[in-house]
């Protein structure tokens, strides 16, 4: 395993980094939604998000890795990082291919922004789904897990919907 670490602590570091992602690539998606906003335009916003905050997380992962260890990943360490900071990328799919529908003419912006915010939002739920299904938990204690995944996101869509008038 990756510096050491148990099979459950890097899978829970990669949800970490997707999460972090997923709310970014929202908050994203939210914001051009209370503009009129080009679908070419609105790609390119969302990609760079994505690929800046992807770089973020992985930086940080450096960073944290040199004061913890005090001196640089091994190739095992850099792989685990790179994989676990850019896999997360994938929280952005959707909605770019969504985007690049709408690039071609196949539907409005809006309604790209729009099915790019709930395939996100779904994302997280699906996430949590594949996080919590193994951990020793009632029924009712996942379902309330998901509800509270799903309704965080919900809250990030309402709250950027309230701060942009729309």
């Amino acid at each position: 395993m990756a510096h050491g670490r148990s099979k459950r602590a890097v899978n829970a570091e990669r949800l970490k980094e997707r999460i972090y992602i997923s709310f970014a690539a929202l908050a994203v998606l939210v914001a051009l939604s209370a503009h009129e906003v080009a679908p070419e335009a609105a790609t390119g916003t969302l990609v760079i998000t994505v690929l800046g905050t992807v770089t973020a997380v992985f930086v940080a992962d450096m960073l944290s890795h040199l004061v913890v260890q005090g001196g640089l990943p091994t190739a095992a360490e850099l792989r685990h990082a790179l994989a676990a900071s850019f896999g997360a990328a994938t929280a952005g799919i959707a909605p770019v291919l969504l985007l690049i529908g709408a690039i071609a003419g196949w539907w409005s912006t809006e309604f790209a922004l729009r099915a790019g915010q709930l395939c996100v939002v779904l994302g997280l739920v699906i996430v949590a789904y594949l996080a919590v299904r193994r951990v020793p938990m009632r029924w009712w204690q996942r379902i309330i897990a998901l509800g509270v995944e799903a309704l965080v996101g919900s809250l990030v869509v309402i709250i950027q919907v309230a701060a942009h008038g729309g």
